[in-house]
């Protein structure tokens, strides 16, 4: 009686990266009114009036605030719309983004 050696095949179920975050930061100054900042964050970011007001007033006592975590692409987008924004109306009004750790 033959011998049958059986070899098990193994498959590699190449394992996807999760895309890097980035962080939409917003930069205060001191010409932009606040009533304008919380419009943009309420247009760009979906926020509601209060979680709005509550970040331009932190961006506002600390010079800097994370507004909202994105992807790369979608977090560059929104910062460049907000500060297009703010640019349209005449105001100084800056968004950046950077790595999340």
């Amino acid at each position: 009686m033959p011998e049958t050696i059986t070899i098990p095949r193994t498959r590699t179920k190449p394992k996807t990266e999760r895309p890097k975050l980035h962080k939409v930061i917003l930069i205060n100054d001191d010409f932009t009114p606040r009533e304008f900042v919380v419009r943009v964050l309420k247009a760009e970011f979906r926020m509601s009036e209060d979680q709005a007001h509550r970040v331009m007033i932190t961006a506002h006592q600390r010079g800097v605030c994370v507004v909202a975590v994105f992807t790369k692409d979608v977090a560059e987008t929104k910062a460049t719309r907000a500060t297009d924004a703010g640019k349209a109306a005449g105001y100084p009004l800056m968004f950046t983004t950077e790595p999340e750790e």
